[in-house]
């Protein structure tokens, strides 16, 4: 099993069986089997509820013990700790396959994280190339933005 540890302080164990998979399945509607074969892998990455939503129900026997409810849980899961969350859910994910799937998994989850590096890249690329004279200044009584220079009506015509 792999843990991460939420902006709370709170430690939590992500386990992948095939009682967590059930049990994500029944309450979520969502099967984990599809980060294999189908476009799960893609909902989580573009989608942080939903992956929140699945470690949470993952996690809930421990969040039970813990007496944390669901909304806790989501209030203490931003930043790095998505991440970090994140990478244990793939980790214990791989280690669920059997090794034909586990290797398409695998290779699919490198591919997206291959794509979101490049888009990143050309993110930070496309901030950098902006020349700081074309950087808006927005300093307190600055009047060279687009508002009008006076609240007095002007006269038509």
């Amino acid at each position: 099993m792999k843990a991460f540890t939420d902006s709370a302080g709170r430690a939590w164990e992500v386990t992948v069986n095939v009682g967590a998979v059930r049990r994500v399945r029944d309450i979520l509607g969502v099967d984990l089997v599809d980060v294999a074969g189908g476009d799960l892998l893609d909902r989580l990455a573009d989608d942080p509820v939903l992956l929140v939503d699945v470690l949470y129900i993952l996690v809930k026997p421990q969040a039970d013990a813990k007496g944390a409810s669901d909304e806790d849980f989501g209030r203490a899961m931003v930043g790095g700790v998505l991440d970090e969350a994140a990478s244990a859910l793939m980790k214990e994910l791989l280690g669920f396959f059997p090794s034909a799937q586990r290797a398409r998994a695998l290779g699919k989850m490198a591919r997206k994280l291959e794509a979101q590096q490049a888009a990143l890249a050309e993110a930070e690329a496309a901030l950098a190339a902006i020349p700081a004279t074309q950087t808006a200044d927005v300093r307190p009584g600055n009047s060279s933005g687009n508002s009008p220079a006076s609240a007095e009506p002007t006269p038509s015509g």
